[in-house]
């Protein structure tokens, strides 16, 4: 009587077909996207190809709720807390704030001479076309966008150092 064995080479053959697809899901490319390891970049353009080694992510673990009735297991960590510091030499505080306060205006003033200049380009809308723009109205409605986009910006900025300036001079 001849008995075949069959079993271990459909095993072998099984095992031959399933190992390259198992080992190609473990190839996937790994991408790291700021701090962020993921196998799928999500349109984000941050992302680079991790190449050269195994890539462990951990997730960090929250700490259990305590409840009020149950003692802590551990005891709380301490907080530095700086003791507030008194203005023991008001002259040289008074020095300070008068050098902020001349930085602050020499600032304004330079931004309020940008913004003004800004403002002469810009024409009510309409700047004088250079270069190209006379053949590209686009390229001309682009800068059209950009010296807007710059004033807001440069008022944005006026703003801010104002708002600076009156909490110096308080």
């Amino acid at each position: 009587m001849k008995f075949v064995v069959v079993l271990p080479s459909v095993v072998v053959a099984l095992c031959g077909l399933l190992l390259p697809a198992v080992s190609a899901s473990a190839q996937d490319r790994i991408y790291r996207c700021g701090n962020e390891y993921t196998n799928q970049v999500k349109g984000r353009t941050d992302c680079k190809v991790v190449e050269g080694g195994n890539i462990t992510v951990v997730n960090g673990t929250s700490p259990a709720p305590v409840s009020a009735g149950s003692p802590p297991s551990a005891p709380a960590p301490r907080v530095a807390v700086a003791a507030p510091t008194s203005r023991s030499d008001s002259s040289e505080q008074r020095a300070r704030d008068a050098d902020a306060k001349r930085i602050l205006e020499q600032e304004l003033s330079r931004a309020e001479s940008r913004h003004a200049e800004l403002l002469k380009e810009y024409n009510n809308g309409e700047p004088d076309k250079i270069g190209g723009e006379a053949r590209n109205y686009q390229k001309y409605l682009d800068r059209v966008a950009e010296l807007k986009a710059s004033i807001a910006r440069n008022q944005s900025d006026i703003d801010g150092i104002r708002r600076e300036l009156a909490r110096v001079t308080r």
